[in-house]
């Protein structure tokens, strides 16, 4: 099975996208993006310096158009990228692009979506002196107890040994101090303290342009970066996306989710490296792509043949159809054993899984058409549990 993984801030660098720009395809829907977001991207990607892409307002739609234009490249025809893709998921910003690759908006929805939330971060980043330091290595409770102490956000989970601490400078000027044992610390070269409540300025603005934004449930497995869940309700989605801003990413439960789901292979849109560096250390025995150049386009393509299979949501409707939002047991929900319909936000029952027990509900209402599972079957992430007939539909 095939997972495609967008990456997020830190991962450009001056000059990537030189080699991109030169096939006129790819330059004019890129000036395309660019010209929607309001911000000459081809400069940042080409020309700027490294200071000059450092910047939030700058690095996020730089990141974000240059996945989506990307894979379009990669998948020529649209239509068939659902043939090949299990799931997606981005780090951070990258969930707008892994989001708008699953249809849940569009292009241009992402790049004004995008636009905005790199103003308002750095925005809220400017208002106090924070920051971001990598954690590598440590006994993972020592290191979480240490960021405790020092009043410090675990802001990414990326695995063992992977932990990015943030807060104020002086909080993780304290960390510098006292370390964890077996640790070694990374000052990483961003402008705040991203993923912790410091963002909070930041999540009321994107929250009320998203009010107005128009969604689709996606149309393969999204991986969700609060907690690794496989969300399939379109505005769910968004709003997860927002909310993440001022929350911590747990990538380690998204990779938890992709070895759930049997994860063959992981490939990294551009700029990549990052992600596919993390799931070589964290996914023993998952093949990796990092997507870099276009002259690898070939060999990605010829990676997504060997590693594609279907997504179950493709040739669905997907709004008649509730799913499993992690691996685990099912239990139906007594209100939904004997009646024939169900309204909007009905409990359909809960997946136990081992982390969790969590309540499945309907997003739209509509009459039971079939059940896919019985009560206590063992279901997937992402996995179809039942079809319903939407209200007012003939």
């Amino acid at each position: 099975m095939l997972v495609i993984v967008a990456p997020g801030q830190g991962a450009q660098t001056p000059g990537f996208l030189q080699p991109w720009l030169e096939d006129r395809t790819f330059r004019s829907r890129f000036e395309w993006l660019s010209t929607v977001a309001g911000i000459d991207l081809v400069h940042y990607g080409t020309e700027a310096d490294a200071d000059a892409i450092r910047e939030t307002q700058v690095a996020q739609p730089l990141l974000v158009a240059t996945g989506l234009v990307a894979a379009l490249e990669l998948f020529p025809h649209p239509a068939d990228t659902f043939a090949n893709i299990g799931a997606v998921a981005g780090h951070s910003v990258g969930e707008l692009t892994a989001a708008t690759g699953a249809r849940v908006i569009t292009a241009e929805q992402a790049m004004v979506l995008v636009r905005e939330r790199g103003r308002a971060m750095a925005g809220a980043a400017a208002e106090t002196p924070t920051g971001m330091t990598a954690v590598l290595g440590g006994d993972r409770e020592a290191v979480l107890a240490s960021l405790d102490k020092h009043g410090l956000t675990a802001a990414n989970d990326n695995g063992p040994g992977q932990i990015v601490a943030a807060g104020t400078t002086e909080q993780l000027a304290a960390l510098a101090a006292d370390p964890p044992e077996k640790a070694r610390l990374t000052p990483l070269s961003v402008a705040g303290a991203f993923h912790t409540t410091h963002m909070e300025p930041a999540v009321g603005h994107l929250a009320a342009l998203a009010r107005s934004v128009s969604t689709h449930d996606p149309r393969t497995r999204v991986i969700s970066n609060r907690d690794g869940n496989v969300i399939h309700d379109g505005r769910d989605v968004l709003a997860r996306m927002v909310g993440q801003i001022a929350n911590p990413v747990r990538w380690d439960l998204c990779m938890d989710t992709m070895l759930d789901l049997g994860v063959t292979g992981v490939l990294e849109m551009p700029p990549a490296g990052t992600l596919t560096g993390i799931a070589r250390r964290a996914m023993k025995g998952v093949e990796t792509f990092a997507l870099k150049t276009p002259d690898q386009l070939d060999d990605a393509r010829a990676f997504c043949d060997k590693h594609g299979e279907a997504s179950p949501m493709e040739n669905s409707p997907t709004w008649r159809m509730v799913v499993s939002p992690v691996k685990g047991m099912f239990h139906r929900a007594d209100e939904a054993v004997d009646g024939d319909s169900l309204p909007a936000g009905s409990p359909v029952g809960d997946v136990a899984s081992s982390r969790d027990r969590i309540t499945v509900s309907t997003a739209h209402g509509g009459q039971i058409v079939e059940w896919l599972v019985e009560d206590g079957d063992p279901v997937a992430p992402g996995q179809p549990l039942l079809r319903l007939h939407p209200e007012g539909s003939s």
